[in-house]
């Protein structure tokens, strides 16, 4: 299975970052841009895995602690490449979503994964290969109270990327 860690949001945060990923299309010649079910920040790639690798995820996630922390989406930007750019809507480091994300890492990357060990610039993609003459530009902040995060089977069924949540991890009662 190919599998990442992951936020998902509520329907009034995707509602939100569909409104950006809508601009951006009205202002872009072409490009691939996410579905609304694929909306999700990344905290964690782990690519693809078998059963025991997968039970070592969710012994990592569950050592991970954390409570619910604010999370606030606050800019659009993009990662230039050739062939069209990665637009993508940029999310607050805090520093609980920072010291996770940092955590889980260190935690899968003890237990033998083959993460990569860089900076974590936490965005949520809203398209990949645009073209578009168009600069980011300013948005209004909006976010929510993160309370889970969730381990993400990626495949393609009938030629669609579909994410399905295979675990979830709550966070800790304060």
């Amino acid at each position: 299975m190919r599998l990442f860690i992951a936020v998902n949001f509520s329907r009034e945060t995707k509602n939100r970052l569909l409104a950006l990923r809508d601009e951006l299309r009205a202002r872009s010649e072409r490009g691939r841009f996410s579905l609304p079910e694929n909306l999700h920040l990344t905290l964690g790639f782990l690519g693809e895995c078998d059963p025991t690798q997968t039970a070592g995820i969710k012994t990592a996630m569950d050592a991970a602690p954390f409570a619910a922390f604010d999370l606030t989406v606050d800019r659009v930007g993009r990662f230039r490449r050739d062939g069209g750019d990665i637009w993508w809507a940029g999310v607050k480091g805090s520093k609980p979503l920072l010291d996770l994300q940092r955590e889980l890492t260190n935690t899968l990357i003890a237990a033998g994964f083959g993460l990569e060990k860089r900076h974590y610039d936490p965005h949520v993609t809203l398209g990949r290969e645009v073209v578009t003459d168009t600069a980011p530009w300013p948005t209004e902040p909006f976010g929510e109270t993160v309370s889970r995060i969730d381990l993400m089977k990626s495949e393609r069924i009938n030629g669609k990327l579909t994410y399905t949540a295979v675990y979830t991890k709550k966070a800790e009662l304060s």
